[in-house]
């Protein structure tokens, strides 16, 4: 499954949601800086989707906050799971 992200760097907690437009919204406390904050937005998403770090992967926008990732074996009812949590 393919998701639209918006990546928040240095935040200062992790988070993953709520919606904002179209994308889902990830925050993270790692900077934009070295490939930091990549690897935070995969650690992040791993641990909400229940799918270990090598089922995501940066389909596009690598150097920006928009970006798109595909997420193996997850569903629309996952995302709903997702969002749903407080």
């Amino acid at each position: 499954m393919k998701i639209d992200v918006l990546v928040v760097p240095r935040a200062s907690r992790a988070a993953v949601g709520p919606m904002v437009g179209d994308r889902l919204r990830v925050a993270v406390t790692a900077p934009p800086v070295d490939g930091a904050a990549n690897a935070a937005v995969i650690e992040a998403l791993a641990e909400a989707f229940g799918v270990r770090r090598g089922a995501i992967a940066i389909v596009r926008g690598e150097r920006g906050r928009r970006k798109t990732v595909e997420i193996a074996g997850a569903t629309p009812a996952t995302l709903d799971r997702v969002l749903s949590r407080p």
